[in-house]
């Protein structure tokens, strides 16, 4: 079994995700998204789906990038 490096559950079905070189163990989704997700850099939201990435800096999407004054920005339909 393995820990969970969020909350520390000693679980026999953890899963790894495997980032930019680095192993990381959960026991659930919960936990792999509360560690691993980016953070909206206007309303603070966990981005949970594609987000939007401007000059390096994430946003939940078009709206909050707009409103941190990056013109221009569009979400993909």
């Amino acid at each position: 079994m393995a820990t969970c490096e969020v909350c520390g559950n000693d679980y026999g079905m953890t899963f790894e995700v495997h980032a930019q070189g680095a192993v990381h163990v959960f026991d659930c989704f919960s936990c792999a998204i509360h560690r691993m997700a980016p953070i909206c850099e206007h309303c603070r939201v966990q981005i949970i789906g594609q987000g939007v990435e401007v000059e390096g800096h994430w946003f939940c999407g078009a709206h909050c990038a707009r409103a941190e004054g990056n013109a221009g920005i569009v979400d993909r339909v």
